[in-house]
């Protein structure tokens, strides 16, 4: 049974790695057009699900493994910046305040019928906008492509004061959640999740603890 990624971020890619899989790398075409009605919880989970089950369409043999990030803010869902003006927004609705990161796994298997989402949650409280630290962020031009305008694992973890939860939740694949999905489906795991939590082995994942 070979475990497909659904996703062409190189994040996820390397995050999954870290838990000593053989993988494949099969984007999905889903288009991610937020569902009116739905809650930022429903919607991340909704988004995952799709992304696995288009690319099951093609590879029925393979266990799928679909992700999706969204930021909650105020009850409401930031996706990412349509450019740096609508980046430069979004930093300002988060400076000095608190935020939650959602991140959904889906695993889809087309001919034994597995079809499981989860989700994980991480509060991330970002720090004021002080001497120009957004601005300077801004000019990088690393908020592009990101959900919230930011990325924890590169410049933007200077932006963060701390977070509450799972940091791999925030860079966009939780991988207790993802271990926990796969072993429950009878896919092994070679690597201690635990003994790599502790190693933290990732860009800016020992700044922030736990």
């Amino acid at each position: 049974m070979q475990l497909v990624l659904a996703s062409s971020s190189p994040r996820r890619k390397e995050l999954l790695e870290l838990l000593g899989l053989s993988f494949e790398v099969y984007p999905s075409e889903f288009d991610e057009l937020p569902t009116n009605g739905l809650s930022p919880l429903e919607q991340v989970k909704h988004f995952a699900l799709e992304k696995a089950r288009c690319v099951a369409q093609a590879r029925p043999h393979d266990i799928i493994l679909g992700s999706d990030t969204v930021i909650e803010l105020d009850g409401r869902l930031l996706g990412k910046p349509l450019d740096l003006s609508d980046a430069r927004i979004m930093l300002t609705r988060l400076a000095g305040r608190g935020h939650r990161v959602h991140t959904a796994v889906a695993l889809r298997h087309h001919e034994r019928g597995i079809d499981e989402v989860d989700v994980a949650t991480t509060l991330v409280v970002m720090r004021a906008d002080v001497e120009g630290a957004y601005d300077r962020y801004l000019a990088s031009k690393e908020s592009l492509g990101k959900a919230g305008a930011y990325a924890i694992q590169g410049r933007g973890g200077d932006l963060v004061e701390r977070i509450e939860g799972d940091y791999t939740t925030v860079v966009g694949l939780p991988l207790k959640l993802v271990a926990h999905l796969l072993q429950s489906v009878g896919y092994p795991i070679p690597f201690d999740v635990d003994d790599l939590y502790k190693r933290k082995p990732y860009a800016n994942w020992s700044r922030f603890v736990p």
